[in-house]
């Protein structure tokens, strides 16, 4: 079984490209997480986890998902994570949440995809994104293969750099960037609710045909990435930034 949690849709397409090769069932998180429910899953199949890189490890609110999870069927997990750059010392984290849940590591392996979050960085205008995408779809199909053929990923370099990203950035981003406190909609906000429908915590409602932020977010993107009219910002930092979410799998 392929479970993923995406935000602008980059792990979402991995998941789903993966899933095609390897001939199984997806599973979005988000479904579960919105409702605030506890999955109960079942897999013949090795387990495949899709996530996006935040700071250089699984994001919070995916690995919460997996440990209040039951994972039964079969034993061995793999993990694909996307990101802009590098995974870090991601795999320590993995490896520590497989040990908690009985579940035989076999790797993880990180996918070079756009980046998306804006209120940091910018993103790749649309041709730019285009190519990341296709320059990451032979590494898709080879990390599929290899979890077709039940091998383990090569195991990543793991330095004291990779140390430091993993375990000590992350932190200090939880703490100083992951809120939604300066999101907000301009005057080109039409009402259609759309950030609220995509939003995987839950957290924006529409009052007053407007949409009003709550402070359980998780900085996925989904919300300003969507909004068709381009009318969600976050402070000044996303003012006149391109906005991108991976269309690829909409296709």
């Amino acid at each position: 079984m392929v479970v993923f949690f995406s935000g602008t849709g980059n792990s979402e397409y991995c998941a789903r490209y993966i899933a095609s090769i390897v001939d199984d069932e997806v599973v979005d998180s988000a479904r579960y997480i919105r409702n605030k429910q506890i999955a109960q899953l079942e897999s013949q199949k090795p387990w495949v986890f899709v996530t996006p890189t935040y700071a250089w490890q699984i994001p919070k609110v995916f690995k919460s998902f997996l440990r209040q999870s039951s994972l039964t069927g079969n034993k061995s997990a793999y993990f694909v994570m996307t990101c802009g750059g590098s995974v870090g010392g991601a795999a320590s984290g993995a490896l520590e949440l497989c040990k908690e849940k009985g579940l035989k590591f076999k790797g993880l392996k990180g996918i070079v995809m756009p980046e998306n979050l804006i209120t940091m960085f910018k993103a790749p205008e649309s041709d730019e994104a285009e190519r990341i995408v296709q320059k990451a779809v032979p590494e898709i199909e080879k990390t599929a293969d290899i979890i077709k053929q039940g091998r383990a990923f090569e195991k990543p370099k793991y330095n004291f750099f990779s140390f430091l990203q993993s375990e000590m950035t992350n932190p200090l981003f939880y703490k100083a960037a992951v809120k939604a406190d300066k999101f907000y909609a301009t005057d080109e906000c039409v009402g259609c609710g759309l950030c609220a429908q995509k939003c995987v915590m839950g957290n924006i409602t529409m009052q007053s045909g407007k949409p009003k932020w709550d402070s359980n977010c998780t900085q996925c993107m989904a919300c300003i990435a969507y909004c068709p009219k381009q009318a969600i910002e976050y402070g000044k930092s996303t003012k006149g930034k391109t906005r991108y979410r991976c269309k690829a799998f909409e296709k």
